[in-house]
């Protein structure tokens, strides 16, 4: 499957063009692949369990921190969903039938699913370990001046923070 982005004169393709470049990478490395050793006890969708779970996934990059807010935000999206090759995305309650039906078993499964893609991508597996591992939480964009331990020229969209006065 060929995807290309760029510039068309429709008003909207979708709003998640880093999250469809993020899913045609995943789709291309099969980094999502895991999720097939998961059988459902019964299947009774229109989407195979792995495609659901792929689906509550991108509800998580594409910003719904509820899986009620699939509908409005990710259901829309058609033309994301013609990366996985499907017509739109599942309903929200489609979703939640096939995760509230995800036996001990299957929470077994789908845990090693999970340990494989993060051992995979993860780049804290690949980190020597020898060294430290610097993580920088502070996304105030605050000023700092050049003398601040591991401080980096960076980039903050928005307000600035005015100086305080002194």
């Amino acid at each position: 499957m060929t995807i290309k982005f760029g510039l068309t004169k429709e008003l909207v393709n979708t709003q998640f063009g880093p999250v469809a470049a993020l899913a045609a990478y995943y789709e291309s490395q099969k980094v999502l692949e895991p999720l097939q050793i998961i059988i459902p006890v019964v299947e009774k969708s229109d989407f195979p369990l792995a495609n659901q779970l792929t689906q509550v996934i991108l509800s998580i990059f594409t910003g719904c921190e509820y899986l009620s807010m699939v509908n409005t935000r990710l259901r829309p999206e058609r033309k994301l969903a013609q990366v996985y090759r499907i017509e739109q995305f599942a309903h929200q309650a489609t979703l939640s039938r096939s995760l509230d039906g995800l036996s001990l078993t299957n929470l077994t499964e789908l845990e090693q699913a999970v340990r494989t893609i993060s051992q995979r991508c993860s780049r804290i597996c690949q980190h020597d370990w020898r060294g430290f591992l610097q993580l920088d939480f502070d996304l105030s964009g605050l000023p700092c001046g050049k003398q601040a331990q591991g401080s980096q020229k960076g980039f903050f969209s928005g307000k600035k923070t005015p100086p305080v006065g002194n």
